[in-house]
């Protein structure tokens, strides 16, 4: 199983889109400062998260949620 997901820091307005096989190992890596990307504007929680079967579709839905279009979908209904 693939997961895409979206973390919202809680101290600011920053938001992050992964994709992992294990998402409840993942968050404690962000939070923990291990994830040099998202160490600057932790501590994060889940947002929402989506699984997959197919790790295809998972790659490609994470790529369309980092790109503008994606960004703006995400922000309005999530």
């Amino acid at each position: 199983m693939k997961y895409v997901y979206i973390l919202e820091s809680i101290d600011s307005e920053h938001f992050y889109v992964g994709l992992t096989d294990d998402l409840r190992a993942r968050l404690p890596k962000h939070n923990a400062g291990e994830v040099p990307h998202t160490s600057k504007y932790r501590p994060w929680r889940l947002r929402t998260y989506f699984a997959f079967n197919d790790e295809a579709r998972a790659v490609a839905f994470e790529k369309y949620l980092k790109s503008g279009s994606g960004r703006a979908f995400a922000r309005k209904h999530f």
